[in-house]
């Protein structure tokens, strides 16, 4: 930008427009820290350090490469890997040898070793109470004809409960009784569902299942008896190695656990220990008239996995620090959304420009020759070009430039056809000034205005573009750091609620601000500044 255009009287006075609506300008100012952030993203989140003190000499790796030879005399001329270095005795053991990491000293595409997650050394047992269910088949005078696991609700335990009455099990309420009585008359019932307590204290659910007109009336009906488990009979006991070692195991101070034998306890202790090795299957547990289903769990180490001391953001499938990637992400994104709206801007006012301004059969020509042309299928292209050359950055920017300038074309195409026949151009014309000056010195700056306006909106664009490209696997190739690639991970481990939320969350920001940052530069733009509609 020239002095000259930034000394204008209207540059100014829509500079201090835009300086006046503080969402946009603060917006701005967010989005330019942000992107020079992420620019200096190596100095932030790193797996190489900054500084190396190591026998008196001082080393910055992040500016120079050095060998690992150099720290560990190997003789090995390759990358030396600092955090397994920095654990060695030289470092750990000698406080003059010391390095300095980054705030996050984890760089993109670096896997994290599984050890160096400090996980709970703890076994839980989880049993969970499993609610007793018995069928009874009872005639119209509610006699019990034949029952299934019935006993329980009637307070009998293995006694015969053929010929009772069903009032012996639980009071009838009115509903259920005309629920009944309506199938024995053969007329069609819905699906008839009650809780009651039984005689015996215990709380249940009482279900009929729908019923349909047949031939004749039914000698018997059926009713489903379920136990309503309180979630207190759920119960929660932790382990810890030395609690269940073979010799003397700790038993769990809980009033229950009086009621568990010896043999459950010896099963339960035996497989606590198994678990702490690996994966165990759950098994059953009576005790007294309740039966529990044990459930063994251990916070195992795998990925991803979810934040976690010196991993805030957690970590993602392939191991590595989801900080570090959207960091990264928010560079790769900021940088291709600004190569693209630069470079489809620029080819769009050069098109648009040139048709405005000569206008006649090139003008018409060029129309027809676009429409043609962005009616190609884009998606399509862009698969085709990836199998044929494969995926890059450079490709991508190339393939998704020469479809986005038809739009700011048709803007700038516009105004020049506008402004061509304004005094200023003829006055140009005749004083002889070459078309080439008069379309870039007088015309486009005051045709510029659609290109300023709509620039961030074009950014945002690109930013979500990109995004959702990488999302369908047509964007960047791995392992390049993608809030898209983060969010097709979120969709295969979608109970990794962190690979969607933090993604999401960056790509909302940053598109957020954007729009904000063209709002404002639009009403900064508006002439008619403080104009309302009334009705």
């Amino acid at each position: 930008m020239s002095p000259i255009f930034v000394k204008n009287p209207i540059t100014l006075k829509r500079l201090r427009r835009f300086r006046e609506i503080r969402r946009a300008y603060i917006s701005f100012l967010i989005l330019c820290l942000l992107y020079l952030g992420s620019l200096g993203a190596e100095l932030i989140c790193n797996s190489i350090p900054l500084y190396v003190r190591y026998n008196g000499a001082s080393y910055f790796p992040v500016i120079r490469f050095y060998p690992d030879d150099t720290f560990t005399g190997s003789g090995k001329n390759t990358r030396p890997d600092y955090h397994q270095i920095n654990r060695s005795p030289e470092f750990a053991e000698n406080s003059d040898n010391y390095m300095l990491f980054p705030m996050i000293s984890h760089g993109p595409y670096e896997s994290v070793d599984p050890t160096s997650i400090i996980a709970s050394d703890e076994v839980t047992l989880t049993l969970k109470a499993t609610p007793r269910v018995g069928t009874a088949n009872i005639d119209p005078d509610f006699i019990i004809v034949s029952a299934a696991r019935f006993g329980a609700f009637l307070g009998l335990n293995g006694e015969e409960v053929n010929g009772r009455h069903l009032s012996d099990s639980t009071q009838l309420s009115r509903e259920l009784q005309q629920a009944v009585e309506r199938r024995f008359q053969n007329r069609a019932a819905p699906v008839f569902s009650q809780e009651a307590v039984t005689r015996t204290g215990m709380r249940v659910r009482i279900s009929l299942s729908a019923y349909a007109e047949r031939s004749r009336s039914p000698r018997t009906v059926r009713l489903t008896f379920r136990e309503l488990t309180p979630d207190n009979e759920n119960r929660v006991v932790r382990f810890s190695r030395e609690s269940v070692s073979p010799g003397r195991p700790e038993i769990p101070d809980d009033p229950f656990w009086r009621d568990v034998s010896d043999r459950q306890q010896e099963a339960i202790f035996a497989h606590v220990r198994r678990r702490f090795d690996g994966p165990v299957d759950d098994m059953t547990i009576v005790l007294g008239d309740v039966v529990y289903n044990a459930v063994f769990s251990k916070e195992d180490v795998r990925f991803p996995y979810p934040p976690v001391k010196g991993h805030l953001l957690g970590i993602d499938g392939a191991g590595r620090d989801v900080a570090a990637r959207i960091l990264y992400g928010l560079r790769t994104s900021m940088t291709f959304g600004l190569l693209l709206v630069f470079c489809s801007m620029s080819f769009g006012i050069l098109a648009g420009a040139l048709q405005g301004y000569y206008g006649g059969i090139l003008d018409i020509s060029a129309q027809r020759l676009i429409e043609i042309w962005s009616a190609l299928p884009f998606l399509y292209i862009m698969i085709l070009m990836g199998s044929v050359y494969g995926r890059s950055f450079s490709l991508l920017l190339f393939c998704y430039g020469i479809f986005n300038w038809i739009g700011i074309s048709y803007y700038i195409r516009a105004e020049f056809l506008r402004l061509r026949k304004q005094p200023f151009v003829e006055a140009a014309k005749c004083m002889g000034i070459s078309s080439f000056k008069i379309i870039f010195t007088h015309i486009l700056p005051n045709g510029i205005t659609p290109v300023i306006t709509f620039f961030p909106f074009s950014l945002v664009g690109a930013i979500g573009s990109l995004a959702a490209l990488d999302y369908l696997g047509f964007g960047l190739p791995p392992p390049t750091p993608s809030w898209g690639e983060l969010l097709y991970q979120a969709q295969q481990y979608r109970w990794a609620w962190w690979l969607i939320l933090y993604p999401s969350l960056a790509l909302f920001i940053v598109m957020l601000l954007g729009v904000f940052v063209g709002e404002g530069i639009r009403n900064a733009f508006d002439p008619k500044r403080y104009t309302r509609l009334e009705g």
